[in-house]
């Protein structure tokens, strides 16, 4: 019998990891990076003072991605399920099982209470948590990142988009966004409209809201069961739907970190 060499052995491995990290992306780069360029346009002055001292040169949009680009080192494998939650249908996030690993929504809710405290174990230190926050907060606005337990979070709903291989995940993820064929400061400036009743109601929800807005739409979004080619109907169908989760996600993650860092302020006002 043929030996199988390591180096053949160890290439096969890294390309698994490689493709067992992909199917558990969030948004997309440059949707990740229109979440933080709109949290960017709607900070307190005194949040902003704060989020620029801890990110340097970095700015909220460009360090969005930042918990998807650490997937290439694996010490942090141990974040991977922090980017998801499961609901399946027709349940409630209190009335499901969770891993013990932690997911999106233990995660951001233990983020914001680290920042508070100054004492930090999810993250390594105040920056991070930062980072942190602006990936996962937009990660949970994209609706399969909310899962139903069956499909990976529409990993395994393989679909044709314009006549190329994709799969639900990806299309929400990012060919939908690319297909505007717009750069994410040009997306912010199309999407970056809401009122400010718009933007009073959405920061006023929970984080468990949140998750079951993305679960409702989640359960809306899939093609019928016969329909696995997509293109101009699906787009037109559904971007006014994504364009809303990103510009969501965008004001309430300048809500959380306004409620962190400009408080006091914002009462003096």
């Amino acid at each position: 019998m043929q030996r199988i060499s390591p180096f053949f052995l160890r290439s096969v491995l890294s390309l698994s990891l490689i493709l067992s990290s992909i199917t558990a992306l969030g948004w997309g780069q440059t949707g990740h990076r229109v979440v933080g360029q709109i949290a960017s346009k709607h900070l307190h002055p005194v949040a902003a003072e704060a989020v620029q001292r801890l990110l340097g040169n970095e700015s909220l949009a460009m360090c969005s991605n930042w918990m998807d680009h650490i997937k290439s080192n694996r010490d942090y494998n141990y974040m991977n399920p922090w980017h998801y939650c499961t609901i399946p249908d027709g349940l409630t996030y209190e009335s499901c099982d969770h891993p013990s690993e932690g997911d999106v929504i233990e995660t951001i809710n233990a983020l914001i209470q680290e920042i508070k405290l100054k004492r930090f174990s999810k993250a390594e230190n105040e920056a991070m948590a930062v980072k942190m926050l602006a990936h996962l907060i937009g990660d949970l606005h994209q609706p399969l990142h909310v899962g139903n337990g069956t499909d990976r979070g529409g990993n395994d709903r393989k679909i044709k988009w314009f006549g190329d291989n994709s799969n639900l995940h990806r299309v929400w993820d990012s060919d939908l966004i690319d297909h505007q064929q717009l750069s994410f400061s040009e997306y912010v400036l199309w999407i970056d409209h809401a009122s400010e009743t718009e933007v009073s109601d959405w920061q006023s929800s929970s984080v468990m809201a949140w998750a079951h807005e993305s679960q409702a739409i989640r359960m809306t979004i899939y093609p019928k069961s016969d329909d696995t080619s997509l293109g101009y109907n699906y787009n037109y169908d559904q971007i006014a739907t994504l364009n809303k989760r990103l510009l969501q996600a965008g004001i309430r993650l300048a809500g959380v970190l306004n409620d962190l860092y400009a408080a006091p302020s914002k009462k003096r006002k």
